[in-house]
């Protein structure tokens, strides 16, 4: 059944990027990539995932819609037709291609002989309470073995959020120096 499930979302998450790729709409754009992120998180708690996914919900169908809903504001909602740019493609579709073929290697999901559930794993569940002295295991995780992991996606999550604030401040101020003269 949740090999259903993976397979639905990802059929939904293609046509969506589809869709996403041909709308010039902007507004459509935005709404829709909201979605994706959203089906991205139903994805990430089917696969057993769920920190990753409640981080998903919030930062990409949350804040990065609002911030895009934020930006659409300032400018028009249809997209200005440009020339393909192949090059770029290319590069898009070889990074891609690139991407796919490091993850060869790895370990099948949910392998039982991966590195991780013979040596990580076991180390965590053993020494986690004896080191972090939280009963929580997964609180252990987040808050101390990945804290300053966890710290660096919430400055990457601030440092946007400040660049987009000032992106969207100097452009008004840019707009209200010519509407002055």
């Amino acid at each position: 059944m949740p090999e259903l499930v993976n397979i639905a979302l990802l059929s939904f998450l293609v046509v969506i990027t589809v869709v996403i790729i041909r709308s010039r709409d902007l507004f459509t754009a935005v709404m829709l990539s909201g979605i994706f992120s959203l089906l991205c998180a139903g994805l990430f708690t089917v696969m057993d995932a769920v920190d990753v996914a409640f981080t998903e919900a919030a930062v990409g169908a949350g804040i990065s819609t609002v911030l895009m809903l934020a930006a659409l504001s300032m400018t028009n909602s249809k997209e200005k037709v440009h020339p393909t740019n192949w090059g770029a493609l290319i590069v898009a579709v070889l990074t891609g291609a690139l991407l796919v073929y490091g993850t060869q290697d790895m370990p099948a999901y949910g392998d039982p002989g991966a590195p991780v559930h013979n040596h990580i794993a076991k180390r965590y569940i053993e020494t986690s309470l004896v080191e972090i002295d939280v009963p929580n295991m997964v609180t252990s995780l987040l808050a101390s073995y990945r804290g300053f992991d966890t710290l660096g996606e919430t400055t990457v999550v601030l440092t946007a959020c400040i660049g987009v604030l000032l992106l969207l401040g100097g452009r008004r101020r840019e707009e209200d120096d010519h509407e002055g003269s």
